[in-house]
């Protein structure tokens, strides 16, 4: 048998497919003492965040959080670093907010971000919890929130390098 040529061997690499399935929460903070994503103001912030994870060619499987906090669950492609998507998310969203002029300060949010993958099977249970967030912080607080999923996913962490939590 002939061994096919190196010309036909790269075609068939390159006529392969990746198919993928990536399910992620992303979470992170408002800066400072703000807890600006008020109800009014929350809803759409959340959906201009849902149109920056889909105009980035992402699934996004749901988005919200509290007034001082968010959480994304999203679908990634293997091709988009998180690090990308979460700065863009994160830049867009604060011009997006400054830009309405719903504060007397500027809007940011704080460095850093949390990040915890899911198997398909968990991603329902995922989204459930992530739009019942108003029902899971009257039990606990955001700060309890985070560590426990840092906890939960086996994290090295140093409290010094978390967020700032206003209790």
């Amino acid at each position: 048998m002939e061994t096919p040529s190196p010309q036909f061997t790269a075609w068939v690499i390159l006529a392969m497919s990746v198919y993928s399935q990536i399910c992620l929460q992303i979470v992170f903070a408002v800066y400072g003492r703000s807890n600006f994503l008020f109800e009014g103001v929350d809803e759409e912030v959340y959906r201009y965040m849902s149109g920056i994870v889909t105009g980035n060619k992402q699934k996004s499987l749901g988005v919200n959080g509290m007034p001082d906090h968010v959480h994304l669950v999203i679908g990634l492609e293997p091709s988009m670093r998180i690090s990308d998507l979460v700065r863009e998310i994160k830049s867009e969203s604060s011009k997006f907010i400054n830009k309405k002029n719903w504060l007397s300060t500027k809007f940011r949010w704080q460095e850093g971000y949390g990040v915890f993958s899911y198997s398909r099977s968990q991603v329902g249970a995922v989204v459930e919890y992530v739009k019942n967030q108003k029902l899971h912080h009257r039990r606990r607080p955001f700060r309890e929130e985070y560590m426990e999923l840092l906890k939960r996913f086996d994290i090295s962490f140093d409290p010094a390098y978390t967020f700032e939590f206003y209790d």
